[in-house]
């Protein structure tokens, strides 16, 4: 077993719900194709846009199953996924006690 896995096992955590909680973070919103496009206008000259265009927009990308499958046995996943990994149980976590997850935690 991995530190995630045990992780998840002792505050009772499912990886189904990671999966679930992963894609409503992760999930691409009106907000970040305007800062998509604030960036487009930003490098053509435009001050107002460029206030817009130094915000992170979202990835729009949730955690794969087989990436969580690869975390959870302890396998090498990509520095993204253990990123959007930690998010996704972070939140989890957050709600049920007051702590975040971190990635020394978990990985």
């Amino acid at each position: 077993m991995s530190k995630l896995g045990d992780y998840l096992k002792k505050h009772k955590i499912d990886a189904r719900r990671v999966i679930a909680v992963s894609r409503g973070l992760e999930a691409f919103r009106p907000e970040d194709r305007a800062i998509q496009m604030a960036r487009v206008l930003a490098k053509g000259g435009d001050e107002k846009s460029k206030e817009l265009a130094a915000k992170k927009s979202r990835s729009g990308r949730a955690v794969s199953r087989v990436a969580l499958d690869n975390a959870l046995a302890g396998k090498s996943i990509s520095r993204r996924s253990r990123a959007r990994v930690v998010r996704a149980v972070s939140a989890l976590v957050s709600k049920k006690t007051k702590s975040e997850a971190k990635l020394e935690d978990l990985f």
